[in-house]
């Protein structure tokens, strides 16, 4: 039975902002307190996965969360109407305000963790939600993510949403962007990453736990023989890769990553190749692309994706053509003799600067036909669906956002407004 990969989009939500709250995100950091496009954003998250369509690749989407998050405000003592609720928060503490206006679930490499079929002790695919525990403004996303990937995924007999961890910051875990999957192809069993943090004493935290990654390994029924735990170079957290698909991608047999991605490089390599014989490591010298360079272009958080003609190619954000010393790698990468036969440019710059490239904003599913088949379809984009959200987003999304504009209450409205005319779009409502 034939195993396709599905990647599932977050829709970049009507708030998109520049508040500068994720430490340790370079981007995120540098462009704190600019002026944002939140249709601009949305529209061009949806070329990509355009884009993705157009190659004859499925492509899935999930909403953005509700902005500003009125319940979590109201479980802090704020109460009245939503506005008023806003209104009273933001004017009490507007630090607080900004973690529950902001739009990070787009990201959905943060969404989850992915388990396939073939790699799983029941033979289904498994699911755990994230906890997103290392940062205040992304642990409020775990309750609605679950309950979209539940409706998402709801065919028990193929799939099995867990719950996000508990224990907060101890169980950390930042879903599948510390988490990789290589195997002979989609549909063969495959051996599986987790990469964690080492708190070091550095400026900058470690976000995601080995006994996180552990118990996902637990839940997911997984073959501790064809499953590894690599811890990420605290060199390459410190200079701003707070995940690991920062400085390292993988797909099918191929992984491609920076010379300094991985603490012990050697150990892992060699467990790798012996878990999976046929791996091919493409290691980007740091003489070549250096670990600023490689984390401002993030050319290591392109989507490395099989193409249906069974080439490989990377989807990179056009910071990598922009960035002299990086084109040129990928040129001569394309002249080497590895799957990856294609550069394709993108441009996703609204995201990339609050800190997030191509493969955040996506969570990627592997499935069969019969799983396909199960995937609740709104969920699932085609031409019409592709134009009607565009359409909403054109209609409905704010122009740009201004760090005043977050504590005007006409704002709240239209953000609320255009998420449920979106959730009515997708027949969510």
């Amino acid at each position: 039975m034939t195993t396709v990969e599905i990647n599932f989009d977050g829709l970049i939500g009507p708030t998109h902002n520049y508040a500068g709250l994720s430490l340790g995100n370079v981007a995120s950091a540098a462009n704190a307190g600019e002026v944002s496009s939140p249709r601009a954003a949305a529209l061009q998250g949806l070329a990509k996965m355009k884009q993705l369509m157009d190659r004859g690749l499925p492509q899935g989407v999930l909403p953005p969360q509700e902005r500003p998050y009125v319940p979590v405000l109201r479980m802090l003592g704020f109460d009245g109407s939503d506005a008023a609720v806003c209104a009273a928060a933001f004017a009490a503490d507007p630090a607080l305000f900004r973690n529950a206006f902001a739009a990070s679930s787009m990201w959905t490499a943060n969404a989850a963790t992915v388990s396939p079929k073939p790699d799983t002790a029941d033979g289904r695919v498994h699911l755990t939600v994230a906890n997103l525990a290392s940062m205040a403004h992304r642990s409020l996303e775990p309750p609605e993510t679950e309950q979209w990937l539940r409706l998402a995924f709801g065919a028990e007999q193929h799939f099995c949403v867990h719950s996000a961890l508990r224990f907060g910051v101890h169980f950390g875990d930042e879903g599948a962007a510390n988490h990789m999957r290589l195997a002979p192809a989609h549909g063969a069993t495959g051996v599986e990453v987790f990469v964690y943090g080492e708190d070091k004493g550095g400026r900058f935290p470690a976000r995601q736990k080995r006994r996180a990654s552990e118990a996902i390994a637990r839940l997911h029924g997984l073959d501790m023989k064809r499953t590894l735990f690599v811890a990420q170079s605290d060199a390459a957290i410190q200079a701003g890769a707070f995940h690991n698909d920062v400085v390292a991608v993988a797909n099918e047999h191929v992984l491609f990553t920076h010379e300094h991605a991985f603490e012990d490089k050697a150990k892992f390599y060699n467990a790798l190749e012996d878990a999976l014989p046929g791996v091919l490591i493409v290691e980007v010298p740091s003489a070549e692309v250096g670990l600023e360079d490689a984390i401002r272009s993030y050319l290591f958080n392109s989507q490395l994706i099989t193409l249906p003609n069974g080439d490989m190619a990377l989807v990179m954000p056009q910071e990598c053509r922009d960035n002299i010393r990086v084109w040129d790698y990928v040129q001569r990468l394309l002249d080497k003799n590895t799957p990856i036969r294609e550069a394709i440019v993108i441009d996703v710059r609204e995201s990339m600067r609050n800190g997030g490239g191509p493969a955040c904003l996506r969570l990627r599913v592997q499935v069969d036909e019969a799983a396909m088949a199960a995937i609740d379809s709104r969920f699932l984009l085609d031409e019409r669906k592709w134009e009607a959200l565009n359409r909403v987003v054109e209609t409905h999304w704010p122009e740009r956002i201004t760090p005043g504009d977050i504590g005007n209450a006409a704002l709240w409205e239209q953000a609320w407004a255009a998420r449920r005319a979106l959730l009515a779009e997708m027949g969510l409502a």
